[in-house]
């Protein structure tokens, strides 16, 4: 904001200047001096204001694109596959037989999905025009799902580049849904098979990186290319541009800490939510505040900029922890329980609204208050799914 204002401070004197002509210039000196104001009012005025909208592949998303499969189950099928609400597994298994019966045994929906798509889907929705603010990669097969899928990147006006490949079909996920509660389960396949040679690397898409001003990666695809995410965190770090990371789900803290701990000194915005809990570091706290905390004091790679850290709580209260072990809360939009359809979706929806507002340098408090309202507005429809336009003002 400092260069753009500058920018439009320099073009401000010069109109000035152009005004406190000689009074005994002829007409057709005044003719031409009123064309250069005219130009440089334009000038000034464009270059103040477009630093305030977002351009084409500003935003940059790379996680796993999966086709959601999302049906209202019991407790004897979550007992049956040992699911728990409000959880997000990787399948094994013991899971084989589980999208069949899901598909076979309640009434599904299919929608597009993956939490870092989802987010770069809801952030585009916010931000409207221009359309492919977002930009996308991740591994899908050439299959039917796979076509879904980029139909669906389409429709959501995102420019998802997806490295399809045809030895793994498109990645699927289970939304298991009981009450206002989801259990999803997730079958990486294609989605598992990104190559970092084979995609991140080629110049054409190395160039669309490099275009972005701000990253966003959810923890999932430390599973899949752990070398991907430190080749754009790098960069993010080294041009000094954002660079936001969720913790996604507690195995990813469990199973996943070496790989987890490699790349959080290169992140700027930190996301998790309540079940961070689960996951965090057990032998000191399990309070949020204090996990905030810490994670915003661990060693940054970017000292240009301090880390935030953002835990959403359902229900409860939104915990931002800033520099100088600041904590702030923010309130979330109140609902009627019996206005909501189910919370799939609803935390991909918050981060969505959140960088649909920090990749146009909005204040903070703007952010959360976007990520609120996209949360609000998913969470009263079946999937991560929205109506045409937003009403955020």
């Amino acid at each position: 904001m400092y260069e753009s204002n500058k920018t439009c401070t320099y073009y401000a004197i010069l109109l000035l200047k152009l005004f406190y002509v000689d009074a005994n210039v002829d007409c057709c000196c005044h003719f031409f001096i009123y064309i250069y104001i005219y130009m440089y009012i334009y000038i000034s005025f464009y270059k103040c204001l477009s630093f305030f909208v977002s351009s084409p592949n500003s935003l940059f998303g790379m996680g796993n694109p999966l086709l959601d499969i999302s049906a209202e189950v019991d407790k004897d099928f979550l007992d049956k596959f040992g699911l728990k609400p409000n959880n997000a597994i990787l399948a094994d298994e013991s899971h084989k037989a589980l999208f069949e019966e899901l598909i076979g045994k309640f009434p599904a929906e299919y929608h597009a999905g993956g939490a870092t798509q989802n987010s770069i889907r809801v952030a585009q929705w916010m931000i409207q025009k221009p359309e492919k603010v977002g930009t996308f990669f991740g591994c899908i097969g050439k299959d039917k799902f796979g076509d879904i899928l980029k139909k669906k990147a389409l429709e959501g006006k995102v420019d998802a580049h997806y490295y399809e490949q045809e030895e793994e079909p498109t990645g699927t996920c289970a939304v298991c849904i009981t009450g206002d509660k989801r259990s999803l389960v997730a079958n990486l396949a294609a989605a598992n098979a990104y190559k970092k040679d084979k995609h991140l690397d080629l110049e054409e898409n190395w160039a669309l990186v490099e275009k972005a001003k701000v990253y966003y990666i959810a923890g999932f695809f430390l599973t899949v290319s752990l070398e991907s995410i430190l080749k754009v965190a790098k960069h993010a770090a080294e041009n000094n541009k954002v660079f936001c990371l969720n913790l996604a789900a507690p195995f990813i803290s469990q199973f996943f800490k070496d790989g987890l701990m490699q790349v959080m000194p290169y992140v700027d915005v930190l996301f998790g939510n309540e079940t961070v809990r689960q996951g965090g570091p057990r032998h000191y706290t399990e309070d949020v505040e204090e996990l905030a905390k810490k994670a915003q004091a661990l060693p940054k790679e970017n000292t240009k900029r301090p880390r935030v850290v953002v835990f959403t709580q359902g229900k409860e209260n939104t915990i931002v922890a800033q520099s100088d072990n600041k904590i702030d809360t923010f309130p979330v939009l109140k609902i009627d329980p019996k206005d909501i359809v189910d919370t799939n979706g609803a935390g991909d929806a918050f981060v969505g609204g959140f960088l649909s507002q920090l990749v146009q340098e909005k204040p903070l408090e703007r952010s959360v208050e976007a990520g609120h309202y996209s949360a609000n507005v998913v969470i009263r429809r079946s999937g991560c799914t929205f109506p045409e336009k937003p009403e955020f003002h």
